[in-house]
């Protein structure tokens, strides 16, 4: 029997949770609302820059989602391992030890420094793996 007594924890993770991982996280808040899931999303990095790189804020601005109030932030190994999928961007050395969470790596491309139409590329595959990601949980 599935335990409906708590909601499903997604983390996105990058090294400074300013660019990939941001924008994972606001597409993934927007799959939650649209599907009505109960799923708790967390990002972080494990060595977070002062502010979300403003190539991403302008890129993410073209699809109505509003990063520009977004700070990036630390994240622990003890809240990774409260979670039920950790995804990281291509960046992360994370070491779970012998723990039941399910990581994925997407390996993505930094968007910092990048042309805004690689940004929007980059968005985009962001975008379709974080649905794919959600019609997994939706099918369990």
């Amino acid at each position: 029997m599935t335990d409906t007594t708590h909601p499903t924890r997604i983390a996105f993770v990058c090294v400074q949770n300013a660019g990939r991982s941001q924008m994972s996280a606001a597409f993934a808040e927007r799959e939650r609302e649209r599907r009505g899931l109960d799923v708790e999303i967390l990002t972080g990095g494990t060595h977070p820059a002062e502010a979300v790189h403003d190539e991403v804020i302008e890129t993410m601005a073209e699809r109505d989602i509003d990063l520009s109030d977004r700070t990036p932030r630390e994240i622990t190994t003890e809240e990774l391992r409260t979670c039920d999928y950790v995804t990281t961007m291509g960046c992360s050395t994370l070491d779970l030890g012998d723990v039941d969470v399910d990581v994925r790596d997407w390996a993505l491309d930094d968007p910092d420094g990048q042309d805004p139409e690689r940004v929007r590329e980059i968005r985009d595959e962001i975008e379709t793996r974080v649905k794919a990601l959600f019609d997994e949980i939706e099918g369990k």
